[in-house]
């Protein structure tokens, strides 16, 4: 085994497999600020992405690879030479990269997906890792639907990739069908069978709600690297959850004899990062990040938290980055003030970012007060999610109704130097201002889902809207902030009438272990 060998590795893909989430489609800026942001928390290896799978990809992959410094970068690639061509050459400007390639291994992914024998397949485990082990001595093998291959098999591919130069070895429970006891000695029989020099990987999906109890048993059983995504996001129900992995060895190391190197402090603020560029909201009641899981209502839990906050907190809030909001802005704030305001929280924008920020910080600070480190966040994540390549702008919003008259609204999008005005009628204002957005943009879209819900407290709090929407059978996800929250929705959808118009052409298909 590895020198450190109570140390458990953190390998983060919440930029591949965490984006593979139904209406995930982060820009290359939102990309390269959550990958900067988990080298801040102090993750050990960042997947990139999926260097194959387009133009888009690749390129952000690569630019994530020449500027993030701090974690091993890897890419995914299948067990083909296209693929691990593709990600050493999007890697090759990093200063420590992997190549993470995979293949199935499961008798019904082999016979009703790959159409392969098992010869076909440890010959392909073979000749693909050795090509990556040509490109670097860090590749990693995955078997998909680890845990529905039978053991024998699943032995026999560990050894060939372990035999053609491999360094880590990931069970991933694929489909997330696996039980912690089922699971856990499935790991043990792994690291008894390959090398010590060997890292074993866990790699638990959620279908079943069991991905954190998989890969805690996976590393009681000898595992020391850990597949994780922040906020759990990922394929169907998502991946283990980064922050929970994190906590759970903080909190009961010694217990579990392990440790890891990641700076919990970071652990809210990339947690936020993540919702407001995803468009995936924490649910209150999330463990560890969930706006509740500090929170005491009972009156006999608030005795006992004023009297010793031990007695109902086995963490504290402090440590992972939970400190209160400050109020820091308001109208008369300058560029400087604003810039120094958001350094303080941890985001540092190019001039062009930050002066579209800063603009729309000003028109939101016309309508409240003061604004808070949750508030400039929102405003930033608003802004990265707008690329530079959107195609309309909302200009205005005009709604109108009452007890007896229908709902109407009015709305104005600049398409180049081109103003586009529409009008429609809705069940409510919202659904309205929705309606006279579609008509404008000419973009047939389907609602899938809306959630509304305020970036703080009070009665003067931002609107912050999350959309997902179905254009021709892609599924996007916009945000919108504003003060009022019809405002807000409109805003939401048209990011995600933007998202649609952005990536129609540019994704490939996505693959995951």
């Amino acid at each position: 085994m590895p020198d450190d060998v109570d140390v458990v590795r953190i390998f983060d893909t919440t930029l591949r497999d965490g984006e593979q989430a139904p209406g995930i489609a982060l820009t290359r800026a939102e990309k390269v600020e959550i990958a900067e942001q988990l080298a801040q928390l102090g993750v050990d290896v960042i997947e990139a992405g999926f260097a194959i799978s387009s133009e888009g990809e690749f390129e952000a992959v690569r630019e994530i690879a020449t500027s993030v410094r701090g974690p091993v970068i890897a890419s995914l690639a299948r067990v083909t030479p296209g693929d691990i061509d593709r990600a050493a050459e999007a890697l090759k400007g990093a200063e420590r990269w992997r190549i993470h390639t995979f293949i199935s291994t499961s008798d019904i992914h082999m016979q009703d997906m790959l159409r392969m024998s098992n010869n076909q397949v440890l010959n392909a485990i073979r000749e693909g890792v050795e090509l990556a082990v040509s490109y670097t001595d860090d590749v990693e093998f995955s078997a998909q639907d680890a845990t529905r291959t039978e053991l024998g098999f699943l032995l026999e591919c560990f050894k060939v990739a372990v035999d053609a130069g491999a360094t880590t070895i990931n069970v991933p429970d694929t489909v997330g069908y696996a039980m912690p006891h089922e699971f856990g000695e499935l790991v043990r029989t792994v690291r008894e069978a390959v090398p010590d020099r060997v890292v074993i990987s866990t790699h638990c999906h959620n279908d079943l709600g069991l991905a954190v109890a998989n890969s805690l048993a996976g590393i009681v059983n000898g595992a020391r690297q850990v597949e994780v995504a922040v906020n759990g996001i990922g394929e169907r129900a998502g991946n283990c959850s980064l922050e929970e992995i994190a906590m759970i060895v903080r909190t009961r190391g010694q217990a579990l004899g392990v440790r890891h190197g990641l700076n919990i402090r970071e652990i809210v603020r990339t947690s936020r990062l993540v919702s407001m560029t995803t468009g995936y909201s924490v649910q209150p009641n999330k463990s560890v990040v969930g706006s509740s899981a500090f929170a005491h209502e009972s009156g006999i839990h608030q005795h006992g938290v004023l009297s010793n906050r031990a007695t109902y907190e086995i963490m504290d809030p402090l440590e992972i980055g939970l400190e209160g909001n400050r109020l820091v802005l308001g109208k008369h704030s300058g560029r400087h003030a604003f810039a120094d305001a958001l350094q303080k929280i941890g985001i540092e924008l190019d001039q062009e970012h930050l002066n579209r920020a800063f603009a729309r910080f000003k028109e939101l600070a016309d309508r409240k007060i003061q604004l808070t480190d949750q508030d400039l966040a929102a405003i930033v994540a608003e802004e990265l999610g707008s690329a530079e390549q959107d195609l309309l702008v909302l200009e205005s919003v005009v709604v109108g109704g009452g007890t007896h008259l229908q709902p109407r609204a009015t709305v104005h999008l600049r398409k180049g130097d081109e103003t586009i005005e529409e009008s429609a009628m809705g069940d409510g204002l919202i659904d309205a201002a929705m309606g006279a957005i579609q008509r404008a943009a000419a973009v047939e879209a389907r609602l899938v889902s809306f959630n509304v819900s305020s970036v703080t407290g009070g009665s003067d709090a931002l609107g912050d809207v999350v959309v997902q929407l179905d254009v021709e059978g892609r599924r996007v996800t916009g945000r919108g902030v504003a003060t009022d929250v019809v405002e807000a929705s409109a805003r939401a959808y048209l990011a995600a009438i933007n998202r649609a118009l952005q990536v129609s052409s540019a994704e490939g298909e996505k693959i995951t272990p």
